[in-house]
Order: structure tokens, then C-alpha cells, then sequence
């Protein structure tokens, strides 16, 4: 079975670059302490890449 992500919005998105915004967006989280699984993947670890200042991640 592959690695998942465990990813919770700690952050705002309010005053960040709209190229963050659409990231956190794009990694479906919507409210402050909200948390996502996504597969662990080249492409979500770039998204997260971009936005760690908003984002805590663990390894599930």
C-alpha cells in the first residue's frame, strides 16, 4: 500500500500570494484545521512545497 499524506491547514489564506491560495485550494482545504489524505506523490509534495508556511504534513 503507497505512503499517504496527512495535511491540516494551520494558516490563513488571507493576504498570501493567489499562486498559495490556489495550492492550498487545489490540496482541498477550505478551513483553518481542516485536514486532507492525499497519496504520497512528486506532484503533492510540490504543492506542499509552496505553501509549508501554511500547511503541517505527517506521514500516515
Amino acid at each position: 500500500m503507497a505512503k499517504q499524506l496527512k495535511i491540516k491547514l494551520i494558516k490563513s489564506t488571507i493576504g498570501v500570494k493567489p499562486l498559495h491560495s490556489k495550492n492550498v485550494k487545489a490540496l482541498g482545504l477550505r478551513k483553518i484545521n481542516q485536514t486532507v489524505e492525499h497519496p504520497d506523490n512528486p506532484q503533492i509534495r510540490g504543492m506542499i512545497e509552496k505553501v509549508k508556511h501554511l500547511v503541517e504534513v505527517e506521514e500516515v
